[in-house]
């Protein structure tokens, strides 16, 4: 019986484990060797039999079960019932016996030997005998029972095992008794490595794991050995004969399993149908522990069988589901986290050519290096995926940065399959694997590329998405997907912070493909272990592309306030690059340090560089470095052995005064200089020019620098002098920033510009914060005559007087040279006057040369400049223009009333491409307004998203609703003051306007009949808060209002003097005010697209067209203008509901984002009296009896109180 229960507990056991739908493995068919194929019994039940199975059990003694698979004594009761058969037709027992038993466990012998059992220790040996068929290794007790069971092996091998022959009574009895002395088995095809352990005590061991897929159970066989030798040809023995099994499967891994682990490497987000492979794999336990009854079992031993994927960018050590070790669980334990390691984080692969073990080493940055212990029949196939999918992930990299120490013969195998090829040599997959291995957000990375600058393509990192500094390993992932990329010639990092990698050190080792060029020599330059990971990556960037030219890292490294007597830390860079450039192992002459505090080491590294021919630097950009005028005199004469290929010198920011003569010799040396930057130079007292005409005539200046540099008389003269000369025609933009110019020193450069041809210089001039309001009229005057650049910047400027304004206007109308001109921050002494604002609005519409222009205002802490309410006269003179494309309108307090006057101009302009107008107090309505007229509007590309005003707009709100809940609303309040009247109409009108989209006025209209409440324009720029909460268009026409608010306030019969906000019903109102602003910013978003596809020829269609969006019941909008589906004013049959203000929801827009104020009006306990087709006015009327409530308390409402708003009788 307690034979039984153990069966039968077992069973059950089995059951449970094989309804696990996640990996049912179905039987395979029969005549098939299957990978799920598990040890048979040597009687199988699928033996034909001459009898029929007996119904009867016959009862035998119970037996010690050895081994982790199933023995004859874990048989089901049917499979035992089949050791009672007899058979009274056979001729010899003994021999069909044998027969039958080697049918099932083999036929051909290959291999026999003693080996020591498992669990012993020397003084007490073991021993037993194993036997390797071309199906089977089995383990017998002794070598005579082996005999028994093939008679082919030899009797007299074996000290002491000496043959012995055992007689049987009956054929039931041999066979029990042949299967009974077996102790483990395992059928080759289950077999998943075979591996040698060498853990140092006196015999060689090697290991057999297998798999049984039937049950997903796993275990191993260990064979201890005497010798090597022998160890190698057991190991050599096994591996042979199981690769042969193996060919007999119709398949490895079941579609299940497959399934499965593709789901499992799916959650990990690194599934990717051509880039998915699988291999059955153990992982190894080096340092085991030596166990007596238990160590085979691979758990205890510290291996595990696993299932081996690999991913797209990971390789994953999947385990199998394992039945739970205690008879009393019901359930099967979990499975186990899977183990995942990067491919671009692999270091090392090395596969052993005798046997089936190799290893993984991976090394994270700045990480100490695992190394995966694995072993499996697949290895050298592993190895080679490996290798494979490295190469995909880095396609560029001529050698990869692994070991790859495997066999011979793999070698001949190492034809990659053909990858697809992409844009920039495939930077964005290989930046996408390293940001996978190092675990970051790949979409924080932001970048572009640059096709139209000096030394282009240029790779620029920008900022990151999130607009927090990047951090080492996205940094690092960012040089890493560089290195080997030859389709830049430039890359730029400029204000991008670097920190994070200047300080981090790698102690566990340095990345060895950085210690090698291009081609694979070694570079042998000292210390290139000791440093930073900055440097050795920017090492690796300079050795690895041939074709980079230029390296930017302005302002990469923050500069920190220094203590007293503290010497600044070296940037690193020079120490990586200075080496390169002078063994001319890199093409990279150009280095930009702008904005780097150099240290007295990096001043060597660049002088060591400078005074080196072969370096061959074409530029010496050191701006805002901290070096004095000193370091930079020994610099510069440094670099005077260069002097026919330096282009570009940048020292502005020097430290101390140069002397004119001296710096006009050391400066003079180069004939070449393209582009020269003094910006905040200064020269000794004297009346010399920093740079004498002289000088200026030799170069070939394209770009001249000179801001915040104090200019006299003569240099003034000298740049004039040079202005007016041939040799500057190629000049292209002049820089004279806070330079104390007058207006009529600038007018003395435009003069000079003049050429005979009367063409105007292509040029840009900037002049931004000059004294130009000394000599102005000389300045104006020459604007008016045509003289100039084509691009100007004057920003500001300071005008004592409006007239001055208008005479710079005037002239602006007049001109024919400008094409951009930029005079934000302009500051009037008092709004522009109509007089002024119709010479803007004449401007706008008559000048036919300009294209860009900038008129923003300036919003500092304690100080303003803008034009003032006239401007929206201003830009109505846009609707008839044809040449302006970018528009600049910021800070200028546009409003509402500024909103709609750009609507106007968006609706008639069919020229303007850019529009930026942020930071005008535009509101939810306003914003919907421009966003209706976009959709009229078939050029303009972009506008932004007033996602500062639309802050603003919400913080307005929230702070009116804190407002509101402070006021005493008890009856037994006192009554409010006179101030606390007003401080409650403010409040009152700002949620009013809120909640109906209109700002109300002093003069009203009431109709009871019309229930339609028109939007106003006012008289200012919309200073009240404002906020529409649906579409709306205007007729842009000054008219009064129809109310539907009747007579007299109505109270509603649910109000209450203590009902109040809460803190909840605020956060939903204002969440449903965000939620339109986000539908409003879908469409122009949907709009501006449109547009671009129009102007690239691209086809577009509207799908939201198509759709038919059904109307909300029951949505219904407070005080809102009739609209039909379209954002149009709704006209006389329009439609049910049209007179109501009833809107229909904006098309591709969800329904539940706010469409309507019953959602906005329900959060803050207002649902109650949303008008209804029976009772339209109940919304607006009742709102604001409620907000008379809240602010004066029940019981004086109507009582003689001036309202709030007045609302006058019919």
């Amino acid at each position: 019986m307690a034979d039984k229960r153990r069966r039968k507990s077992l069973s059950i056991f089995r059951q449970k484990v094989e309804a696990m739908p996640p990996i049912q493995i179905p039987t395979s068919p029969s005549g098939k060797r299957s990978s799920d194929s598990h040890l048979p019994s040597p009687i199988s039940s699928e033996q034909p039999s001459p009898k029929a199975r007996p119904k009867t059990l016959q009862k035998s003694s119970r037996g010690s079960v050895f081994g982790s698979l199933r023995s004859l004594h874990s048989l089901e009761e049917d499979e035992k019932a089949a050791l009672t058969r007899s058979d009274s037709k056979a001729s010899s027992l003994h021999e069909d016996g044998d027969m039958n038993i080697r049918g099932l466990l083999g036929d051909q012998v290959l291999q026999y030997g003693e080996v020591q059992a498992a669990g012993t220790n020397v003084f007490r040996k073991r021993t037993q005998f194993m036997v390797l068929t071309e199906s089977h290794l089995i383990r017998f007790r002794s070598q005579s029972k082996a005999v028994e069971m093939f008679p082919t092996i030899p009797t007299g091998m074996g000290k002491g095992h000496n043959a012995r022959t055992s007689s049987v009574s009956s054929y039931s009895e041999l066979q029990m008794t042949a299967y009974s002395d077996i102790t483990s088995g395992i059928p080759l095809d289950q077999v998943i490595a075979v591996y040698i352990i060498d853990d140092g005590r006196p015999f060689v061991g090697v290991e057999v794991a297998y798999l049984d897929e039937r049950t997903r159970r796993a275990s191993t066989m260990q064979l201890q050995l005497s010798d090597f030798r022998e160890a190698h040809l057991w190991t050599h023995a096994i591996r042979t004969a199981a690769a042969e099994a193996r060919t007999l499967l119709s398949q490895q891994i079941p579609d299940p399993v497959l399934e499965h682990l593709a789901r499992v490497v799916e959650r990990e987000r690194d599934y990717d149908p051509d880039h998915f492979h699988v291999f059955k794999a153990v992982q190894r336990s080096v340092n085991r522990s030596v166990g007596r009854a238990s160590n085979e079992d691979l758990t205890r031993l510290g291996s595990a069988v696993c299932y081996l994927v690999i991913g797209l960018h990971k390789v994953h050590l999947i385990p199998l589901y394992r039945q739970s070790t205690r008879s009393s669980s019901a359930s099967l334990s979990e499975a186990e986290a899977i183990t995942s390691f990067a491919i671009v984080t692999l270091s090392s692969i090395r596969v052993h050519a005798d046997e089936d073990a190799f290893q993984l080493l991976f090394k994270p940055p700045t990480g100490k290096p695992y190394a995966a212990q694995l072993a499996s029949y697949a290895a050298g196939e592993i190895a080679v995926w490996l290798r494979f999918a490295s190469e995909y992930l880095r396609p560029e990299w001529l050698r990869e940065p692994f070991v790859f120490d495997v066999p011979e013969e793999l070698e001949d195998r190492m034809n990659p399959p053909t990858f697809p090829t992409e844009d920039h040599d495939c930077f964005d997959r290989t930046l996408i694997a390293y940001c996978a291995g190092y675990e970051v957000n790949t979409s924080r990375i932001c970048y572009s590329v640059d096709y139209q600058c000096e030394d282009a393509p240029c790779f620029i990192l920008l900022s990151s998405s999130t607009g927090t500094p990047y951090s080492a390993l996205e940094l690092l992932a960012v040089f890493r997907a560089l290195r080997y990329n030859e389709s830049f010639t430039s890359i730029s990092f400029a204000r991008i912070d670097l920190s994070p990698l200047r300080h981090l050190y790698d102690t566990f080792g340095a990345d060895f493909d950085s210690l090698f060029t291009r081609s694979g020599n070694p570079t042998n330059i000292p210390g290139h272990q000791d440093l930073p990971v900055l440097g050795q990556e920017i090492r690796a960037l300079a050795l690895k592309s041939r074709r980079l030219r230029r390296l930017d890292f302005s302002y990469t490294l923050p500069q920190r306030a220094l203590a007293e007597n503290e010497q600044p830390l070296d940037c690193g860079i020079l120490e990586a690059l200075v080496p390169l450039c002078k063994k001319s192992l890199t093409n990279v002459d150009w280095i930009v340090l702008t904005g780097l505090r150099l240290a007295e080491s990096d001043l060597n590294y660049l002088v060591d560089a400078a005074s080196e021919r072969k370096c061959h630097l074409r530029a010496l950009e050191i701006g805002e470095s901290g070096l004095s005028v000193h370091d930079i005199d020994v610099l510069l004469s440094a670099l005077a052995v260069q002097e026919s290929t330096v282009e570009v010198i940048d020292i502005s920011g020097a430290q101390g005064r140069f002397s004119p003569e001296l710096f006009q010799r050391v400066i003079g040396a180069f004939s070449r200089i393209r582009r020269l930057n003094l910006t905040r130079v200064q020269k000794t007292a004297g009346p010399e020019p920093l740079v004498a005409p002289d000088a200026l005539f030799a170069w070939r200046l394209e770009s001249l620098h000179l801001s915040q540099t104090t200019l006299n008389e003569q240099t003034v003269d000298s740049i004039a002098t040079y202005l007016a000369s041939p040799k500057s025609d190629i000049l292209r933009e002049i820089h004279v920033n806070q330079c104390g110019l007058t207006g009529r020193d600038l007018a003395t450069f435009f003069q000079s510009m003049a050429r005979d041809n009367g063409q105007p210089r292509v040029m840009h001039v900037s002049a931004n914060e000059n004294r130009l309001k000394s000599g102005n009229g000389v300045l104006f005057k020459t604007l008016a005559q045509g003289y100039g650049p084509t691009s100007l910047s004057m920003r500001m400027m300071d005008f004592d007087k409006e007239s001055h304004f208008r005479e710079l206007i005037k002239a602006l109308t007049l001109n024919t040279s400008l094409r951009s001109l930029d005079i934000s921050g302009a500051s009037l002494p008092y709004d522009a006057s109509v007089e002024t604002c119709e010479a803007l609005k004449d401007m706008f519409a008559t000048n036919q040369t300009l294209e860009e222009l900038d008129i923003s205002g300036e919003h500092a802490h304690l100080d303003a400049t803008r034009f003032g309410i006239g401007l929206n006269i201003a830009l109505r003179g846009l609707e008839n223009n044809k040449t302006l494309r970018l528009l600049r309108i910021e800070y200028q307090g546009l409003g509402m009333q500024g909103a709609n006057t750009l609507a106007e101009v968006l609706e008639k302009n069919d020229t303007l491409l850019e529009i930026h107008c942020d930071h005008n107090d535009i509101n939810l309505q306003s914003f919907t307004t421009l966003v209706d007229a976009l959709e009229k509007n078939f050029s303009l590309l972009y506008m932004p998203n007033m996602d500062h005003d639309r802050a603003k707009s919400l913080e307005k709100v929230q702070r009116e609703f804190e407002t509101m809940d402070q006021i005493p609303t008890s009856g037994n309040s006192p009554k409010p003051g006179h101030h606390s009247k007003n401080g409650g109409a403010t409040i009152k009108k700002t949620l009013t306007s809120a909640l109906t989209g209109k700002v109300h006025r002093h003069n009203h209209s009431i109709n009871n009949n019309n229930s339609n409440i028109n939007n106003s324009h006012g008289h200012g720029l919309g200073h009240g808060l404002g906020l529409g909460l649906t579409s709306s268009h205007h007729n842009h026409h000054h008219h009064h209002h129809r109310h539907s608010y009747g007579h007299k306030h109505r109270h509603s019969s649910s109000m209450s003097s203590t009902a109040s906000f809460t803190e909840q019903e605020m956060s939903a109102a204002i969440r449903t005010l965000d939620d339109k602003w986000n539908v409003q910013v879908a469409r122009m978003e949907k709009y501006l697209f449109r547009n671009y596809c129009l102007s690239q020829g691209v086809p577009w269609q509207d799908e939201d067209l198509a759709a038919s969006v059904p109307f909300p019941p029951g949505a219904a909008a407070v005080a809102t203008p009739p609209m039909d589906g379209n954002g149009q004013g709704a006209g006389p049959g329009a439609g049910p509901g049209a007179g109501l203000g009833l809107q229909a929801p904006v098309l591709g827009s969800p329904i539940d984002t706010g469409d309507s104020m019953a959602q906005l009006l329900q959060h803050v306990q207002l649902d109650d009296i949303t008008p209804t087709l029976e009772n339209p006015g109940a919304g607006a009327g009742a709102a604001v009896d409620y907000l008379d409530e809240k602010l004066y308390g029940r019981e004086n409402h109507g009582h003689g109180r001036n309202s709030v708003f007045q609302m006058p009788e019919d």
